[in-house]
């Protein structure tokens, strides 16, 4: 499926000027990647790097200062931002979200309010889910004066820490609300206290609210709890920067073991000096890293192009609720493959050599380890019955779960469930363990 280009005025830009512009960042970031992992150290030079060159801004259209790319071009650099450091895409995450969204408002004047803010360096980070003994929302904002006034607790605040801006979800009386909050605003704590085995980099941790003072042009919209609209892709497009991040990672399990196998010069149970590079079996385990790298890739752009599609349909006036349908569940069929494939990919390469592999100076693990905590997010077995249900009962993703919301019971708490899988551009949004549950929809922040 070919993206069309929309007519702004402007050329389009081309994939090889992105690469241009964006690799010999990617590139820095991958030197340094080994040692943050080893002393734990936050991501803020390589962050400001993507800053600097414009990173952030690649989806605001170039009459508005932005670089103007379409969704499969965005994608295609977050997979190579993920092979640089699969920490950095999903650090982005909500910030692309809340862009997306900002992409897909009715309003010209806040979204060009937005845009000018964005171009100019903002970025936006996400405080969407709570660890509580209940599913709910118990951040709340209320009203004092002249002003909101914001107060209560989220965690899986991704790439928060990173931000100036912080989009959160918090209730106001019986309605939802979302809001932009300015991360240095009196009041607004972060905490770097993420504890995952994985993905260690995100600031995946507490966001605090106390007594934080809002004016009315930051509450960005309301809906009703259990309101899920079925107009956005935005499900898709928070499930294609794991898939991303995931292809990233496969391509650098390629890289490593191609590294790795050149380095040697000895193999198991040959005497003497030997060439591993030459062993019919490594090349096979090489030959099998490649192909899942590929399979890989390929998702994220079938789910990408597909997206642009919808894009330009809705732009056009022209997207029915079956386009949007149809991306959320290529979206969630890439996400059964590609998981499975990654994380075997990560298994796989330590085929190519022996003890030396699992060094701690190399740090090879960490490949799997993201992997597995990309794969924990949104589960994909909610996934698989979501798409079971669709191709069976013709029942979408989004009827489903209104359904299921506004029932009783243990109906009801199992769409919310469900929901929470999808929360929050967090670094465990998909944790549905006592103790870490999360209650905010990724459309919130959109």
């Amino acid at each position: 499926m070919a993206a069309t280009h929309i007519d702004t005025g402007f050329p389009p830009v081309t994939d090889e000027a992105l690469q241009q512009r964006f690799q010999p960042i990617f590139d820095r970031i991958r030197e340094g990647a080994v040692v943050r992992e080893q002393s734990r150290e936050l991501a803020f030079e390589a962050v400001g790097w993507l800053r600097e060159a414009g990173f952030l801004s690649l989806r605001i259209p170039q009459a508005h200062g932005g670089g103007g790319a379409t969704l499969p071009q965005v994608f295609r650099l977050l997979t190579a931002l993920g092979e640089a450091d699969s920490n950095l895409p999903q650090i982005v995450r909500a910030h692309f979200a809340f862009v997306e969204g900002r992409l897909n408002a009715l309003d010209e004047v806040d979204r060009e309010r937005w845009y000018e803010r964005i171009v100019n360096g903002a970025m936006f980070g996400a405080a969407m889910a709570e660890r509580n003994a209940a599913t709910e929302t118990t951040v709340t904002l209320t009203r004092r004066d002249d002003h909101w006034t914001l107060n209560g607790d989220k965690y899986y605040s991704t790439g928060t820490i990173y931000a100036n801006w912080i989009v959160a979800a918090a209730r106001d009386g019986e309605q939802r609300v979302s809001l932009a909050v300015p991360a240095d605003a009196p009041g607004v704590t972060v905490v770097d206290d993420w504890d995952g085995f994985g993905q260690r980099l995100t600031g995946s941790g507490t966001t605090r609210f106390r007594d934080v003072q809002l004016g009315d042009d930051q509450v960005i919209r309301r809906f009703e709890a259990g309101q899920r609209p079925s107009d956005s892709y935005i499900t898709a497009f928070y499930q294609a920067f794991h898939l991303a991040a995931l292809a990233g990672i496969a391509n650098a399990v390629l890289r490593d073991g191609i590294d790795f196998v050149h380095a040697k010069t000895r193999t198991f149970g040959v005497p003497g000096q030997s060439s591993p590079r030459e062993d019919p079996l490594v090349q096979r385990v090489v030959g099998r890293l490649s192909s899942l790298a590929f399979s890989a890739n390929a998702i994220v752009d079938q789910v990408a192009r597909a997206m642009q599609a919808v894009h330009e349909k809705r732009v056009a006036g022209t997207a029915e609720t079956a386009d949007f349908t149809a991306v959320d569940i290529q979206a969630f069929q890439g996400q059964q493959i590609s998981i499975e494939q990654v994380l075997a990919a990560a298994t796989l390469l330590f085929e190519v050599g022996g003890a030396s592999a699992v060094s701690e100076t190399r740090r090879l693990d960490r490949h799997w380890r993201n992997a597995r905590t990309l794969a924990s997010h949104n589960p994909a077995i909610q996934r698989e019955r979501a798409i079971g249900d669709y191709l069976l009962n013709g029942k979408s993703p989004d009827a489903a779960w209104n359904e299921a919301f506004n029932k009783p019971s243990e109906a009801a708490s199992e769409a919310e469930a469900e929901a929470d899988a999808e929360a929050g551009s967090t670094a465990a949004d998909g944790e549905t363990t006592p103790g870490a549950i999360v209650v905010a929809d990724e459309r919130d922040a959109a």
